[in-house]
């Protein structure tokens, strides 16, 4: 889990890797203070090779079943410091109105297409898929840099196949 005097921090935000954590995947992940899983992780294996790297906050997606995955939740909140974020892998799911709990981001997976947008005062952020695109779009993660109040993501494309 999350070291309690986390302020600062690098956090790599993925989603939808369907059992799979390629290498180049685990390379741009090396370093990160905590690594957000946005759903659809598919099996423990994948969990714990995650876990090797960095702690992880997971949630559960929609092709997250078995004993497994018990234990992982529809959604989460996190504190880092004086920044919220929620995470949830569907955002159509979402029951909460993230700027009236004064949510810093939203993370959620499902759609397999990357995105940051800026709503208001909250960033949307859906890393795409780290294994598994679409769309012509680049297996891909997002880097976040949480600092004092702020909070400052990038989209990163990892090496390797593009979808189809």
């Amino acid at each position: 889990m999350i070291p309690e005097d986390l302020k600062e921090c690098l956090i790599g935000v993925i989603s939808d890797t369907h059992g799979r954590i390629t290498r180049p995947l685990a390379e741009v992940l090396s370093g990160v203070d905590l690594i957000i899983h946005a759903g659809d992780i598919d099996n423990s294996e994948t969990l714990e090779a995650l876990m090797a790297i960095a702690p992880v906050v997971a949630v559960r997606g929609n092709m997250d079943r078995g004993n497994w995955s018990r234990g992982l939740h529809k959604s989460e909140l996190i504190e880092i410091g004086e920044v919220i974020l929620y995470v949830i892998h569907n955002l159509e799911e979402m029951d909460i109105d993230p700027e009236s709990i004064n949510v810093s981001a939203v993370i959620s997976g499902h759609t397999h297409r990357s995105s940051l947008k800026q709503q208001g005062p909250v960033l949307f952020v859906n890393p795409g898929s780290a294994t598994h695109p679409r769309d012509h779009q680049p297996p891909s993660v997002v880097m976040m840099r949480i600092s004092a109040r702020k909070v400052n993501a990038r989209l990163k494309k990892i090496p390797g196949r593009q979808a189809q």
